[in-house]
């Protein structure tokens, strides 16, 4: 018996589109990172980048549960002294909606090379438009 490898040249890749609208943040993040690592897929294997391109739109019209809205809180640091900045979900999803689902699913792909290279596939937009009509995407219902 030998054990099947996937190789590069064997993946195909596909276009999604996701409609975001009423979608909660941690289910629907969870389904995105699956789809974009493989894991949907039979020739999923660990160490190649198995995963299919999502675009996902509405963004800005995403919900969460509970009272998040107001205790869930986003830090960054500006590099200096006393640089620490903070922002509540509610501030975020008004400012930048897509950074939200982008912090979301970046946490649950792999922390490396791989993972990087898998997150450059997720394409988010806060408006029902996108501009990969060239690929023909297929919906995807999550």
């Amino acid at each position: 018996m030998r054990t099947y490898n996937t190789t590069k040249e064997e993946i195909q890749r596909e276009w999604y589109v996701v409609d975001a609208e009423g979608q909660i943040l941690g289910r629907l993040a969870t389904r995105l990172a699956s789809i974009l690592r493989g894991k949907h897929k039979p020739i999923f294997t660990p160490w190649l980048d198995c995963g299919d391109f999502i675009i996902v739109v509405n963004v800005d019209k995403i919900k969460v549960t509970g009272n998040r809205m107001d205790s869930k809180v986003y830090y960054h640091h500006s590099g200096y002294v006393g640089g620490l900045k903070s922002i509540t979900l509610r501030g975020q999803l008004e400012r930048h909606p897509d950074r939200v689902l982008a912090a979301a699913v970046k946490r649950m792909l792999p922390h490396n090379r791989l993972g990087r290279k898998m997150f450059k596939k997720l394409k988010l937009y806060a408006g029902g438009e996108h501009p990969h009509a060239a690929q023909k995407p297929r919906k995807l219902d999550l």
